[in-house]
């Protein structure tokens, strides 16, 4: 008999199962070089922010509603993510890219930490 919680626990594995596969695309179309890229990084970066807004959707309604993730600071990153891509477009200097995309990684890293701070919070309290 299949439980509530582990139908739960399927989706879960499907949706990780769905990021290593990204991630080995990303990895496997991917020339040498273009590692050295900060885009490759910027790439990486908004993979695993995705991974962690996923995981965010599939928690039990009920804990789900407990976690807000900043939208703001993923809609920043997203903007520095596109000012990056498009600053041969826009004839940016090649250091104030690389800075742009420092800061995308740096808000979707920042926007995962406050995610999953508020997972171990809700963790802690349950306990």
């Amino acid at each position: 008999m299949v439980t509530n919680e582990s139908r739960r626990r399927r989706w879960t594995v499907i949706a990780s199962a769905l990021l290593c596969g990204v991630l080995a695309l990303v990895v496997m179309f991917t020339n040498r070089g273009a590692f050295f890229s900060p885009m490759a990084v910027v790439v990486v970066a908004a993979i695993g922010s995705a991974a962690l807004l996923l995981r965010l959707r599939l928690r039990r309604p009920a804990q789900a509603r407990n976690y807000h993730p900043p939208v703001w600071l993923n809609v920043l990153g997203a903007a520095f993510a596109l000012l990056a891509l498009l600053s041969d477009f826009l004839r940016l200097n090649a250091q104030i890219a690389q800075v742009m995309a420092l800061a995308a990684v740096g808000s979707f890293g920042v926007s995962g930490a406050m995610i999953l701070h508020a997972f171990r919070k809700q963790r802690a309290a349950s306990k």
